[in-house]
């Protein structure tokens, strides 16, 4: 009998997994040293991070604790809808994936700190000009 695929994970695991990624890679906490803190496996994170298994209530506050945040904060950024939150919510999973990489870190705390809004405004015009140069080829 033949195994059926697993389903996708429910964009709401998915979105709190990012967060808790983001936030431990903004503390410069390992999933090693995460683990420890909460009383699992670096693998558990592991798992926990990607959505592979839904984070329980309780682990979600311990996470919360040793990451030096809310747990409201995991939430942060999930649209809300008609349906209960989930309207969008696989909209845009690539830009949440890309700011969990080191270009994406880098980009989201360099960024604000370019102070003129016109010049913001001028890099924005130029990677949207980019994507639509990449789209056309």
């Amino acid at each position: 009998m033949a195994k059926e695929p697993d389903p996708a994970p429910n964009p709401v695991d998915l979105h709190v997994g990012l967060r808790i990624r983001l936030r431990r890679k903004e503390m410069g906490v390992s999933q090693e040293k995460l683990a420890e803190a909460i009383g699992l496996t670096f693998q558990q994170v592991q798992k926990y991070e990607r959505a592979a298994n839904r984070v329980s209530a309780s682990k979600l506050y311990e996470m919360a604790r040793a990451l030096k945040t809310s747990t409201a904060y995991f939430f942060e950024g999930l649209p809300e809808g008609e349906d209960g939150g989930l309207a969008g919510a696989e909209s845009r999973p690539g830009s949440q994936a890309f700011l969990l990489t080191a270009e994406g870190l880098e980009l989201a705390d360099t960024f604000p700190k370019i102070r003129r809004p016109r010049v913001r405004r001028r890099i924005l015009d130029l990677v949207r000009a980019m994507v639509e140069e990449d789209d056309e080829a």
